[in-house]
């Protein structure tokens, strides 16, 4: 199984990553990485990721920005 990220603009346009990511073998592993990135990610252009699975989505988009409050 392979996890992967894909970055987009907030208008879902797929966009380079600023951190280029790795497969991942586990949910968690592309998860935790996504925590450790997700400001580089954000000031280099992303908005919000989708997270697959095998080519599948799993989840998102998820915002990159940071609520209020």
């Amino acid at each position: 199984m392979a996890w992967t990220w894909r970055f987009e603009k907030s208008d879902g346009t797929e966009v380079q990553p600023a951190v280029q990511p790795e497969e991942f073998t586990t949910q968690g592993d592309a998860e935790s990485w996504i925590g450790e990135v997700w400001k580089d990610l954000l000031e280099g252009g992303a908005d919000q990721v989708v997270l697959s699975e095998d080519g599948t989505k799993i989840y998102g988009p998820m915002s990159l920005h940071a609520t209020e409050g």
